[in-house]
C-alpha cells in the first residue's frame, strides 16, 4: 500500500463572517491510499486559527504518515494524537479503501439514499439585512432548526433579529440555536444569557472563550439557557482529562467536530463520557469539502441521535467536489443519481 497527500484551497462563494473574522478561503488536505486497484481518500480538515494542529510541522507530519502507512494502524492513530485532523483523514482513507466505492465510509441506509439527517440551517454573521435574508431563505427551504452566529455585531441588533423570528415562529415551529464562538466576556455573559433565554432558544454554544474552566463551570451552574461546549473540547486528549473537564464544567451539551476532536475514535470517546455524565451531544462538521462532510455524515447516522445535527451543506464553496450530498427540506440526503467528481 502506498500513500500520498495533497493540499487543496476551497474558495467561499461569499465571504463568511464569524466572531474571529471574515473567511474567504479554507485550506484542506487529502490523504490518498493506493492498494492494487483500490483507492482510499480521506480529508484532513485543518481549520487554521482553530485546530490544535495548526502547527508549522503539519505538512511534515502528513509526509511522516505517508512514509509509515504500512505500520500498525492503532499505533499510527496514537502517534497522531496531537493532530486530530490527520487522524480523521487517516481513519476515512482506510475505511474508504475497504468500501464498495471510495466514498462508502460507513455503509448503511444513508449512503443507499434511504435515510436522511435533520440538520440546522446556519446563519452567518454580517449586516442586519444580510442576516435577515439568510433567515428567510432557511425558513423557506424547510429548516426546522436554525443556528445563528452571534457576537460580531451589536448585541441588541442580534436580539432584535431573534425577536423577529420568534414573533413569526414559536419554538414549536422553529428551534433556535445561537453560537457565540467565545465572544462574551466573563463579566457580561450571565446577563446576556438571561436576555437570550427570554427568546425560548434551544442552546448557546461557547458563550465565553475556552480555557476559563472555573468561569465556564459557574456559568453552566447558573445559566437560564442550556450551554453547549464546542471549542472547549479542542486539545483535550486523554480520557482522564476529557472526563475531568466534563465533570468540572457540567455543561448541558457538548458539540463534536470530528476533525477537531480526534476523528471518529475521539468522537466515540467524548460521546461515551457525555452519556455517562448525562450530558447531551450532537455532531458538527467544520467547513470540510464534500469528501470530509460525506464521511462525517455517514458516521453521524451510525450514532442514532435524532437531534438536528450541525452538518454543513457543501454549498458554501465555488470549487467543492460534485457529490450525491443534497440538502432538502432541512435535511442532508444522499442522491445516488448524482456521481462523485473528485479531481485534484
Amino acid at each position: 500500500m502506498t500513500a500520498t497527500y495533497k493540499k487543496y484551497i476551497l474558495n467561499f462563494k461569499q465571504a463568511s463572517g464569524t466572531s474571529r473574522g471574515i473567511l474567504k478561503t479554507k485550506e484542506t488536505w487529502f490523504i490518498i491510499l493506493k492498494s492494487g486497484d483500490q483507492t482510499g481518500i480521506g480529508e484532513c480538515g485543518l481549520f487554521r486559527g482553530l485546530s490544535i494542529d495548526d502547527r508549522p510541522d503539519y505538512e511534515e507530519k502528513l509526509q511522516w504518515v505517508c512514509n509509515n502507512i504500512n505500520a500498525d494502524f492503532t499505533k499510527l492513530l496514537n502517534e497522531l494524537e496531537a493532530f486530530p485532523s490527520i487522524q480523521i483523514g487517516l481513519e476515512t482513507a482506510f475505511l474508504s479503501l475497504k468500501g464498495k466505492t471510495s466514498f462508502e465510509i460507513f455503509p448503511g441506509l444513508f449512503s443507499e439514499g434511504k435515510e436522511s439527517i435533520i440538520i440546522n440551517g446556519l446563519i452567518w454573521m454580517g449586516s442586519e439585512a444580510f442576516m435577515k435574508q439568510q433567515i428567510q431563505e432557511k425558513i423557506e427551504a424547510g429548516f426546522s432548526c436554525i443556528k445563528m452566529k452571534i457576537g460580531a455585531i451589536d448585541f441588541q441588533t442580534e436580539i432584535n433579529l431573534l425577536k423577529s423570528i420568534r414573533k413569526q415562529f414559536s419554538s414549536k415551529d422553529i428551534e433556535l440555536r445561537v453560537d457565540a464562538n467565545g465572544a462574551f466576556s466573563v463579566n457580561e455573559a450571565l446577563e446576556k444569557l438571561k436576555i437570550l433565554s427570554d427568546l425560548d432558544l434551544h442552546s448557546i454554544e461557547q458563550p465565553i472563550k475556552q480555557g476559563q474552566i472555573e468561569a465556564m463551570s459557574n456559568l453552566c451552574a447558573q445559566t437560564p439557557l442550556p450551554i453547549a461546549l464546542d471549542e472547549e473540547l479542542i486539545g483535550v486528549f486523554s480520557i482522564e482529562k476529557k472526563e475531568a473537564l466534563l465533570q468540572q464544567i457540567q455543561p448541558q451539551y457538548i458539540i463534536l467536530k470530528p476533525s477537531l476532536v480526534g476523528g471518529f475514535h475521539g468522537s466515540d470517546t467524548w460521546i461515551a463520557l457525555a452519556e455517562k455524565n448525562n450530558i447531551g451531544w450532537w455532531i458538527t462538521s467544520a467547513l470540510e469539502s464534500n469528501i470530509g462532510l460525506n464521511a462525517i455524515a455517514q458516521y453521524t447516522v451510525t450514532k442514532n441521535n435524532n437531534m438536528p445535527q450541525g452538518l454543513g451543506t457543501g454549498g458554501l464553496f465555488t470549487n467543492n467536489f460534485e457529490s450525491p450530498l443534497q440538502v432538502k427540506n432541512g435535511t442532508l440526503q444522499y442522491n445516488n443519481n448524482i456521481i462523485w467528481n473528485f479531481n485534484l
